[in-house]
């Protein structure tokens, strides 16, 4: 069960006000690549495959459509008109004088003549500009007012050309706890039915001239190796081991898909597995794969082997943009390029530039995707690394599994609390504060950095015979990142006025607190909560008018990719967890905000 915000529950007084904005409003992942994967994709998104801007497989794993897919949509600025909107009549002109002299256009036509010779000569000393046909209008960044909103700013929009190789690896680890919570049997089950296909993976790939371990990857990703598993039950939709959708194979990929004849085949293998006829259901499953080639192991890593080859020729010869483009389609990944503004580059380079402010266009068209296109290309490498753990060292990949399946994001990997220390009761967590292990919420510098303390927090406390500011701190590197969360949602808010503020409702808390809500609160954990390390907090859900919820939405992400956090939605907060890298590579916020000893 997920972790809870520190406060006993409060009677329903959502009917005595009116809704503020929450984070469900906006999509689950990280804009940009944005949210929680899981494995199977569907959904029939290929619409033409002269446009080929869809991807074969093309999820609809939380039941959404990606916005970016319906036609007609009402345009939001309504009807134009000629008066501003004011919705007033403009004033008559009053008639033009008798007599008037008529303007001297001789000499207007001469000054005219002027201007143009300038502005060709002007035009002529700036020579040419291959690229700017392409190149994506960035507006002005409107900054920060405040010294830690442009520290903070800065440490979430790293160098992605110096530092390529490892922001692709951190994001690899931050977007990797669902394939080990959401596949079946988990992990080292998924790894082991992948195994199976191995030496057939190795076989296409080098027929085709592909990576096999890429390859692989996708197999795991797409189907936790199933040749069999159908996204939403839809047969038109994503199937197969390499989850195809219907339109695809057969516009795209030139695969043999009778759909009639397909579906139901499918509507009998269901009916003999229910009735226990194994032979009977497997004769039907060989029939149905020579009619539907995507339920035919070999024909189907052929298929994605041609797509990727596709793809390539369409994104100058790049594996990386290739394989993103399975889930996303080369038409979107192509629009999410333009919009970046920075030629094809590396898929790291172009996702760590997409910013609310600074590329807006571009973070628009990843919010429309809804999906988690932005992210598959990491979580593909992700489940490289699974499949190398499997084969080199599965004891690691079986401890790592347990921990990723513990709670509902990966916080037990950051901190195994195994080997991390917990704060056992009041005296512990006071020696700690004493000894700086953690330090006290600095109200007037989070308060300056847009980030308020809820009143309730550590309201507990009194029952313990302490003051309820014991249970108002965290490790400094915590506290960095609340810092950094609250002073960039601030600056990228233009810091507007009045202030956005986040209202942070639990922070660190002792073994006997922890009990003692336990007790209280059903939806509290059963396991060891984070909360106990001091690297863990909650921030509120309700949030103030504006774009509040989706910057701290794309913030989380950013962290997210650069594996410094794991979170997750709770009914009423997002509970987070620093990573320990934290108190180092976010202190500069520290620092600035003139905190901590």
């Amino acid at each position: 069960m997920a972790d809870v915000p520190d406060r006993l529950p409060r009677p329903d007084r959502s009917r005595l006000r009116p809704r503020r904005r929450r984070a469900d409003d906006v999509a689950t992942t990280p804009p940009p690549g944005l949210g929680d994967p899981v494995a199977a994709a569907g959904g029939d998104w290929f619409d033409d495959a002269d446009r080929s801007s869809e991807g074969p497989s093309r999820s609809r794993r939380f039941g959404r459509e990606s916005r970016a897919s319906r036609p007609g949509r009402p345009s939001p600025a309504g009807p134009a008109t000629d008066d501003g909107g004011s919705g007033r009549r403009r004033p008559p002109r009053a008639p033009r004088a008798a007599g008037r002299r008529e303007p001297p256009w001789l000499v207007i036509a001469g000054i005219l003549l002027v201007l143009l010779a300038v502005i060709v000569l002007v035009s002529s000393c700036g020579g040419d500009d291959p690229g700017s046909e392409d190149r994506a209008v960035v507006p002005a960044d409107p900054g920060s007012t405040t010294p830690v909103g442009r520290t903070a700013l800065s440490l979430l929009r790293p160098d992605a050309e110096a530092r390529q190789d490892d922001l692709t690896r951190r994001a690899e680890a931050g977007f990797a706890n669902p394939l080990y919570r959401q596949v079946p049997g988990g992990a080292v089950a998924s790894a082991a039915r992948v195994t199976k296909y191995r030496a057939l993976i190795e076989e296409v790939a080098k027929d085709g001239d592909e990576d096999p371990d890429v390859l692989e990857g996708m197999v795991y990703l797409e189907s936790a190796g199933r040749p069999e598993v159908l996204a939403g039950g839809d047969i038109a939709g994503a199937a197969g081991l390499t989850q195809i959708v219907a339109g695809t194979g057969t516009q795209l990929l030139d695969m043999k898909i009778d759909l009639g004849r397909s579906r139901t085949l499918t509507g009998r293998i269901a009916r003999e597995v229910r009735r226990g006829r194994d032979a009977e259901a497997d004769r039907l499953r060989a029939a149905r794969a020579r009619i539907d080639e995507r339920f035919d192991p070999k024909k189907a890593l052929e298929a994605t082997v041609r797509y990727l080859k596709f793809a390539r020729g369409q994104l100058d010869d790049r594996e990386d943009l290739a394989v993103a483009s399975y889930h996303m389609g080369v038409g979107n990944l192509q629009d999410l390029m333009k919009a970046v503004g920075q030629g094809t580059t590396s898929y790291a380079r172009m996702y760590f530039s997409i910013d609310p402010r600074r590329t807006p266009e571009a973070t628009a068209l990843a919010v429309k995707l809804a999906d988690d296109s932005t992210s598959y290309l990491w979580r593909v490498g992700a489940a490289e690394r699974i499949m190398r753990l499997y084969r080199d060292d599965r004891a690691a990949l079986t401890r790592e599994n347990e921990l990723q399946n513990r709670k509902a994001s990966s916080e037990d990997v950051l901190h195994p609390v195994e080997s991390t220390k917990v704060f056992a009761d009041p005296s512990d967590l006071a020696d700690a504060e004493r000894s700086g292990e953690v330090e006290g919420l600095p109200r007037t510098a989070l308060r300056a950095n847009g980030i308020r303390i809820d009143r309730a927090m550590g309201e507990l406390a009194p029952r313990l015979d302490q003051p309820r500011s014991r249970y108002r701190a965290l490790r400094p590197g915590a506290l960095a990142g609340l810092l950094t969360i609250g002073a960039t949602v601030q600056a990228l808010n233009g810091d507007a006025t009045p202030a956005t503020r986040l209202t942070v409702t639990s922070t660190v808390r002792d073994r006997d607190y922890q009990a003692m809500l336990g007790a209280e609160n059903v939806q509290a954990t059963r396991a060891l909560s984070q909360h106990t390390t001091g690297w863990a907090m909650d921030i509120s859900r309700s949030y103030p008018k504006g774009d509040t919820a989706e910057l701290f939405q794309w913030t989380l992400t950013r962290l997210q990719a650069l594996n410094l956090i794991a979170w997750v939605r709770e009914p009423t907060a997002i509970h987070l967890t620093f990573d320990s890298r934290a108190a180092t590579e976010l202190a500069p916020v520290l620092r600035q905000a003139g905190v901590g000893r």
